[in-house]
């Protein structure tokens, strides 16, 4: 009677541990589909103007807000190398608003944000760098706005698509 009760002990263990495997696999599958969902959609909902709405706290909210604000100071900047022909002038605007400003990222509040507005921001950081090097490398000013007006048509793309309630 005892090997009998240890045999089912064993079998009963054994189907424990495979159902427990069983589980855990499920709940690290639906984990990962979860946090992918929420990668690509953000923390986002439709907004009454047909944009999408981001929701973030109020301290992201004011990053992102201060982090574009910092790209239309650039924006502004290099304008004004432009109309006086001042390479130094554009190329550090170009700079300032470049992949180093978007170093810092806080990967929670990257969490929230949806992957084309990550796709279209790093985007616009990498082509603000490309700017300053083909500045720095003596591009004309018709390469340059060629260029500038790219960076600018994502920023408008972006503003009329998303917005920080």
């Amino acid at each position: 009677m005892t090997i009998l009760a240890l045999v089912l002990l064993c079998n009963n263990d054994v189907k424990m541990k495979a159902n427990l495997g069983l589980i855990a696999l499920i709940v690290w599958a639906l984990s990962v589909v979860l946090l992918g969902y929420f990668f690509v959609r953000g923390w986002t909902s439709a907004a009454s103007d047909q944009r999408t709405a981001i929701h973030l706290a109020p301290a992201e909210r004011d990053l992102v807000l201060g982090e574009m604000r910092q790209m239309l100071h650039s924006v502004h900047n290099l304008v004004t190398g432009l109309s006086a022909g001042d390479a130094k002038i554009m190329e550090q605007a170009a700079r300032s608003s470049g992949m180093a400003m978007a170093a810092d990222a806080n990967p929670l509040l990257m969490a929230k944000l949806p992957l084309d507005f990550k796709r279209q921001g790093l985007s616009v950081h990498r082509d603000f760098d490309s700017l300053a090097e083909k500045i720095a490398g003596g591009a004309d000013q018709a390469t340059v706005l060629r260029e500038f007006t790219g960076i600018t048509a994502r920023c408008v793309g972006c503003h009329t698509s998303y917005r920080l309630p």
